[in-house]
């Protein structure tokens, strides 16, 4: 079976992240182990103030994970995180390689992935296409004949 590349962000209840933070990233990655996963990164992202309360929550951690797994493995990930009381929300993207491997070298803090810049306006900007090629001689004569 091929084995697709998923990110997956979940919302974990604070207060019992807080009371034993292992319980709760272990319980996650059981879950999607069980499901069939392969785990290639996790990490907890950011801890705070939801945007809007769930489950009458106001704050919620924010658990980052990457992982490996068939397709069909999805129905099985979501029914348990509904039949969780440590788990919120989820979602779950599917990405292709090169972005998946960009995101787990960033989150890893391979070195190279991405680069700190002091200043903004020091930054290397991307080549826009089209602004400074020249123009072939024989598309400005093909436009000339659309125009007459």
């Amino acid at each position: 079976m091929v084995e697709n590349l998923y990110e997956g962000m979940f919302i974990l209840d604070s207060g019992k992240y807080a009371a034993s933070p292992d319980t709760g990233t272990n319980h996650v990655l059981e879950i999607l182990q069980k499901s069939g996963a392969t785990i290639v990164a996790h990490r907890p992202w950011a801890d705070g103030k939801l945007a809007y309360p769930v489950k009458g929550h106001k704050k919620g951690l924010h658990l980052l994970t990457y992982f490996t797994m068939p397709s069909n493995g999805l129905t099985e990930v979501t029914r348990q995180v509904h039949l969780s009381e440590i788990i919120l929300r989820h979602m779950v993207l599917k990405h292709p390689k090169v972005l998946f491997d960009a995101m787990v070298n960033a989150l890893s803090g391979k070195e190279g992935t991405f680069r700190h810049v002091e200043n903004v306006d020091e930054a290397p900007r991307p080549a826009r296409r089209g602004r400074d090629e020249e123009i072939p001689v024989e598309a400005i004569d093909a436009l000339a004949d659309i125009d007459e």
